[in-house]
C-alpha cells in the first residue's frame, strides 16, 4: 500500500501534492496535502461556505517571488488586491492578502512588470498630475517587491514644479491558509489595529503586522489605510517602505541567501547566448525553494515547487539533488539525512501516490523515492561526497536496498506496492539502476550483499528484454506495464525515458541498461519522432495515443525533468541527433518563459512563429525543471567524475549542437571545476582541483 509523505516540517509551508492536480480540476475531492487527511477547512466563522471554485487558481500569469518560506504572489497590474492568491505569504500562511496604492486619489498605470530576481518583482506604473502637462505622464510609481516580506514604493516626479501628493496604501489580509485558498475555502478579512507605525491583524492562526518607513501621517484602522503626504521638487523621488511580518518572528532569512547554501555559483557561457541565463535562473530558482529543517539546521533539501509544493516531496526532492550534483554534494547530503530521519523500519521511505494517466492506476511516489536513495548516495560519492558522510548515510541505503530485494522475493520484478497493481516499467527501470549502483557502493565500501542485487538484475534484465518489449511494425516499442493477468500495456509514453537513465558507476562508466542495443536504438527514434518531439521537448504520452490530452501533466504534457532525462540518455547512448533535437527545444521554450521553466507546459505542437502554451496550474519555479537545465548543460560537457579515484572523465556530445559552451564555477571532488566545449566536440578542463586526473 501507498504510504503518505511526512508532515511538512514544523513551521515550514505546507505540502500540497501537486501530481493530484488532476482530480481537483475534475472536481472530486482532493486526497489532502502531503501528510495524510484531508487539510481543515478554515473556520467558518459564522459565515456560508464560499462556492468551490473549478480548480485550483491559475498561476501561468502570475509573478510569483520565492525565498522559502516567503511568497509574494501577484498579477501584472501590481495592486494586491486580495483576489485568487495574490498576497505576502510566509511558511504557507497569508501575511496580508491587499496592498494597493493610489497617489492623488488615482491608481497608476502599469506600464512593465517583471521578474528582476526569483525572490523580487518590479512593476513600474505612471500618472499624470500637472493640469497642463499635456498626454505625458510626469510621475512615475516603481513598486519592487520581494518573497521576504518587503514592498518598496518609490514615486519620481518629472513634474516642472514641486508636488505635493496625498498616497494612499490601503492594506488587508485573512491570514489565510494557501492550502486552503487553493481548494476554494475562502474567508473575510479580519479587522485592523493601529500599531506601531502601521497596522496589526489578529485571528485564530495567529499574527501579522505592515509597518511602514517613514511613519504614515494618518492611520485609519477601520479602513485598513495608511496615508503620506509627500512633497516631490522638480525632477525629485520619495521612497515608502512597508515591511510585513508575521508577529513573534524576526525578520526572515532565506536559506538560498545564507552563507549555508550549497548550492555552488555556476556559470555558462558560449556561442548560444541563451545557455548562460538559462543556468543562471536556474540556480537562482533552485536557491529559492532549498528549505532548511528546523529540527537539524544544517540540512537543507529542496521543496518542489511554488506554489502548490513548498514542502517536502521526497521522489522529487532526491531526483533535483541527482541533477544538481555538478553544483557539489551539500544539497544530496542534506536530502539524503532529511529523508533518512523519515525511513521506516522496513527501508521504504514514505511518498504520496501520483497520477499515472489515463492507462495505468496511481503510482506511488515513496517506492520511486526509496530506490532513489541509494542511486543518489552511490552517485554522490563519485562527485566527491566525504567518505565520513558516505559512511554516516549508508545504513539508510542498505535499508532501501534490502526492502528491494524483500519486495521482489524470488519473483523476477519489483511488484507494485498497491495489491493487484500492474507491473510497471518505469518502476524496473529504478529498481534495475538501484540495484547496480547500490552493489557497486555496498562494494565500495566494504559491506556484504552486493552479488544477489547483482544476481536479481541480471535476470530482471534477461527477463524484461523477452517480456516487456512489444513488436509492431515499426520495430517496436518498451511496454508501459503487465496487468496482473499478463496483459501488456502498450502506450508510447515519456516515462520509457527512465529506460535510458542507467546511473553512473566507477572510472566514469555507466551502468548496463534494461534493454538492449537494438531495442534502445528503437527507443532513441520514438523519443525522436513526432508522436513524442513537441518542438518544445518531450511529450507525456504520443499524439496517437488513447486519452492524448496536450495539457495532461501525464498525459501529453512536456515535463521539463524529462525531457533533461531523455536528452542525457540518448547522448550517453550515442543519439545526439534526438538529443540535439530535445535540447534545442526546451531551450525555446526557456526562452519563451523567462528562462525560469514551469514544471510542465502544454504538448501542442511547435511552428513557426508560435510559443510554448503555458499549462495554468503548473509550478513556476519547479525544482525538477530548474534542476533539468543543470543536467541540461553539463550533458553537453559529459562529466563522468570518480572522485574516491581522483579521476574525472570527459565524455561531450561530439555534434555541439549549441556551439561552443563553457562551464565554471562547478564541483568535483569538492573543488571548483571548470570545463569547454569546442564546436568540434572537444572538451577541456580549464580548472580542477590538486591531483584530478583525467580519466580515459
Amino acid at each position: 500500500m501507498h504510504q503518505p509523505t511526512p508532515p511538512s516540517a514544523p513551521g515550514g509551508p505546507p505540502s500540497w501534492d501537486r501530481d493530484e492536480l488532476p482530480e481537483r480540476l475534475l472536481g472530486r475531492t482532493p486526497r489532502g496535502p502531503a501528510g495524510g487527511g484531508a487539510r481543515p477547512p478554515l473556520p467558518d466563522q459564522g459565515r456560508r461556505p464560499a462556492p468551490r471554485p473549478e480548480g485550483l487558481p491559475p498561476v501561468h500569469t502570475a509573478l510569483i517571488c520565492v525565498a522559502l518560506p516567503g511568497l509574494a504572489i501577484s498579477t501584472r497590474e501590481g495592486q494586491l488586491t486580495g483576489r485568487g492568491l495574490e498576497g505576502f505569504y510566509r511558511a504557507g500562511r497569508r501575511l496580508l492578502s491587499r496592498c494597493q496604492v493610489r497617489v492623488a486619489g488615482r491608481e497608476p498605470l502599469v506600464v512593465q512588470a517583471r521578474m528582476t530576481a526569483a525572490d523580487e518583482a518590479r512593476f513600474v506604473g505612471t500618472l499624470r498630475v500637472s493640469p497642463q502637462g499635456g498626454p505625458d505622464p510626469d510621475v512615475v510609481v516603481e513598486r519592487t517587491r520581494g518573497a521576504d516580506g518587503t514592498e518598496r514604493i518609490t514615486l519620481h516626479s518629472s513634474a516642472p514644479r514641486p508636488l505635493r501628493l496625498p498616497v494612499e496604501v490601503s492594506l488587508g489580509t485573512d491570514l489565510a491558509d494557501l492550502g486552503a485558498i487553493a481548494a476554494g475555502v475562502t474567508a473575510p478579512e479580519l479587522p485592523a489595529s493601529v500599531h506601531d507605525s502601521g497596522l496589526r491583524w489578529s485571528g485564530p492562526p495567529g499574527a501579522s503586522t505592515v509597518t511602514a518607513d517613514p511613519p504614515p501621517s494618518d492611520a485609519l484602522a477601520s479602513a485598513g489605510l495608511l496615508r503620506w503626504d509627500l512633497d516631490l521638487p522638480p525632477g525629485g523621488s520619495a521612497v515608502l517602505e512597508l515591511r510585513v511580518r508575521l508577529d513573534g518572528s524576526g525578520p526572515m532569512r532565506a536559506v538560498g541567501r545564507s552563507a549555508t547554501n550549497p548550492l555552488a555559483p555556476a556559470r555558462a557561457r558560449g556561442d548560444d547566448p541563451r545557455v548562460g541565463p538559462l543556468l543562471a535562473a536556474g540556480v537562482e530558482d533552485l536557491q529559492a525553494l532549498l528549505v532548511r529543517d528546523p529540527a537539524h539546521p544544517t540540512d537543507t533539501h529542496l521543496a518542489a515547487g511554488a506554489p502548490w509544493r513548498c514542502g517536502l516531496a521526497p521522489a522529487d526532492a532526491l531526483a533535483a539533488a541527482r541533477m544538481t550534483l555538478p553544483l557539489g554534494t551539500g544539497l544530496a547530503a542534506g536530502t539524503l539525512r532529511t529523508l533518512a530521519r523519515t525511513q521506516r523500519a522496513d527501508g521504504l521511505l514514505p511518498g504520496p501516490r501520483r497520477d499515472a494517466g489515463a492507462h495505468l492506476p496511481p503510482a506511488c511516489t515513496g517506492t520511486e523515492a526509496t530506490l532513489l536513495f541509494p542511486v543518489l548516495l552511490a552517485e554522490a560519492r563519485r562527485w566527491g561526497l566525504p567518505e565520513a558522510e558516505t559512511a554516516e548515510l549508508l545504513p539508510a541505503a542498505e535499508r532501501c536496498l534490502t526492502w528491494l530485494r524483500t519486495t521482489a522475493g524470488s519473483g523476477t520484478y519489483l511488484p507494485d506496492p498497491q495489491p493487484d497493481g500492474p507491473v510497471r516499467c518505469e518502476t524496473q527501470a529504478h529498481a534495475h539502476r538501484a540495484a547496480l549502483l547500490g552493489a557497486d557502493l555496498l562494494d565500495a565500501c566494504g559491506r556484504p550483499g552486493a552479488e544477489p542485487l547483482r544476481e536479481w538484475a541480471r535476470g530482471l534484465r534477461a527477463a524484461f528484454r523477452e517480456e516487456f518489449w512489444t513488436d509492431d511494425l515499426g520495430g517496436g516499442r518498451p511496454t508501459a506495464a503487465r496487468l496482473p493477468n499478463r496483459r501488456p500495456v502498450t502506450h508510447l509514453g515519456a516515462s520509457a525515458v527512465h529506460l535510458l537513465d542507467t546511473g553512473l558507476l566507477g572510472g566514469g562508466e555507466l551502468a548496463t541498461g534494461l534493454l538492449d542495443r537494438v531495442q534502445t536504438e528503437h527507443l532513441a527514434r520514438l523519443l525522436g519522432g513526432p508522436a513524442l518531439d513537441s518542438g518544445w521537448g518531450l511529450r507525456g504520452l504520443g499524439t496517437k495515443e488513447p486519452g492524448y490530452n496536450p495539457f495532461g501533466h501525464r498525459g501529453g504534457a512536456v515535463r521539463v525533468h524529462e525531457s533533461a532525462l531523455a536528452v542525457a540518455g540518448l547522448a550517453a547512448a550515442g543519439y545526439e541527433k534526438e538529443a540535439g533535437s530535445l535540447l534545442k527545444g526546451v531551450l525555446s521554450a526557456a526562452e519563451a518563459f523567462g528562462y525560469r521553466l514551469p514544471e510542465m507546459y502544454a504538448g501542442e505542437q511547435r511552428a513557426d512563429g508560435s510559443a510554448p502554451v503555458p499549462h495554468p496550474a503548473a509550478c513556476r519555479p519547479a525544482a525538477t525543471a530548474a534542476a533539468a537545465g543543470v543536467l541540461l548543460l553539463t550533458t553537453l560537457v559529459g562529466i563522468r567524475p570518480d572522485a574516491p579515484a581522483r579521476t574525472v572523465t570527459l565524455r561531450p556530445v561530439h555534434s555541439a549542437p549549441l556551439g561552443e559552451i563553457g562551464l565554471s564555477g562547478l564541483r568535483v571532488a569538492g573543488e571548483p571545476f571548470s570545463v569547454r566545449v569546442s564546436r568540434l566536440g572537444l572538451a577541456m578542463v580549464e580548472e580542477a582541483g590538486d591531483g584530478l586526473q583525467l580519466g580515459v
